[in-house]
């Protein structure tokens, strides 16, 4: 997702690793494109890591040579280390470095936008003679330098957002944010069974175009069964009509900017429009959190049913309890797992990875967690999702 709708805005670290079984049998499919086959994993051997930072950034280092294997280097480049989203490709990445036999650097921003640190941490990459870098950019500031790498021989992979353009990257690792709102869309049908749905649409911004904003509003409108209208913007459905149970109103769409604040405004906001509002959409957990703060406040917590997108481990917390309907999760440690051992594969003489079916991407999978199920809709519950939630 884009960098505005990422944890950062939640406060408080979460993370938790992925099962690492999980990582290595995706991982043997990635040339290929495919989602799951199975394989055992190597003995892990020790590892060893340095670090250093300054007040542009920071960097680390950490892998081992698996036996028999010919070690490989990675550069990891990220936003930030602030972020609970991108600490948790950090430490799945090292985790994974350490047993297939990947010498893994990695560096982020000190802030948000930083990017002159990440070009450092590329060029830095070149002078290594690493194999590859793995990067979620900081702005297209990056773009000559990664173009520099590839020059120089590295494979560029972009992860949870393709660069612009996406063609600076040689592959792009992210979830399939359409497919995720569709997932929160198709159950907010089943669970309204028939009824009339008065829909709040909480998007990122208001004021300019990104792709995940676009993606997940019109995921979760074409989940509902309702025509997005302009397939390139947001807000330009019909304000009336059919979804896939019964008819269906648009009471707003609202700008949140992916934050805790921003959500809470924007619900209040919608509620003054309409106040017989039944479903909300909400771009992240943060707006999403926002929005049941302020459906609280108005006393319409029987009324209303909120769904978010992210998958965060607190974000599945608030599915048990009740403050989600349902939210659709992502795997921003799986991204980086994934894209590290696609590039030490092609270096050890495998064969590129490939963008998924269908796709300009490589689609690194999504699952929708609810407590409840519904007929037609597959879910995981809160308990299973957690296996694989970022964060803690």
């Amino acid at each position: 997702m884009d960098s505005s709708t990422k944890r950062a805005t939640r406060g408080g670290a979460r993370r938790r690793s992925y099962r690492r079984a999980a990582y290595a049998a995706a991982a043997l499919c990635a040339s290929a494109a495919l989602a799951a086959c199975t394989s055992s994993s190597s003995t892990s051997s020790s590892s060893s890591a340095a670090s250093q930072s300054s007040a542009s950034g920071s960097a680390s280092s950490s892998g081992s040579a698996s036996a028999g294997g010919q070690t490989v280097g990675v550069s990891l480049i990220l936003k930030t280390l602030t972020n609970p989203y991108f600490v948790t490709m950090k430490n799945d990445a090292e985790a994974a470095a350490a047993k297939d036999g990947v010498n893994l650097t990695v560096a982020a921003g000190s802030s948000d936008g930083d990017t002159q640190t990440q070009i450092s941490a590329i060029d830095n990459a070149i002078s290594r003679g690493d194999k590859g870098i793995l990067i979620t950019t900081n702005g297209n500031a990056v773009n000559t330098a990664l173009e520099q790498a590839k020059k120089a021989g590295l494979f560029v992979i972009a992860l949870d957002t393709a660069p612009t353009p996406p063609t600076v990257a040689d592959i792009t690792y992210a979830t399939d944010n359409t497919a995720a709102g569709k997932l929160d869309g198709q159950y907010a049908a089943k669970m309204l069974a028939g009824k009339p749905a008065v829909i709040a649409m909480l998007d990122l911004f208001n004021n300019q175009v990104v792709s995940v904003d676009v993606d997940r509003d019109h995921g979760f409108l074409e989940g509902m069964g309702i025509n997005p209208g302009n397939p390139n913007e947001n807000g330009q459905e019909a304000k009336t009509g059919s979804y896939a149970g019964g008819t269906y109103t648009i009471a707003c769409h609202q700008p949140t900017q992916g934050a805790i604040d921003g959500g809470r405004t924007a619900m209040e906001n919608c509620l003054s429009a309409n106040s017989n509002i039944n479903v909300v959409y909400a771009i992240n957990e943060p707006a999403a959190e926002g929005a049941y703060a302020a459906i609280k406040a108005a006393g319409k917590l029987n009324q209303i049913k909120v769904f978010a997108i992210d998958g965060s481990c607190a974000g599945l917390k608030l599915v048990s309890s009740g403050e989600f309907a349902a939210d659709a999760v992502q795997y921003p440690g799986k991204m980086a797992v994934l894209g590290m051992e696609a590039i030490a594969s092609l270096a050890r003489g495998g064969s590129k990875p490939s963008v998924s079916n269908g796709l300009s991407f490589f689609n690194t999978g999504t699952a929708l967690v609810a407590g409840k199920s519904y007929s037609g809709v597959t879910i995981e519950s809160p308990t299973q999702g957690a296996s694989g939630c970022w964060g803690s």
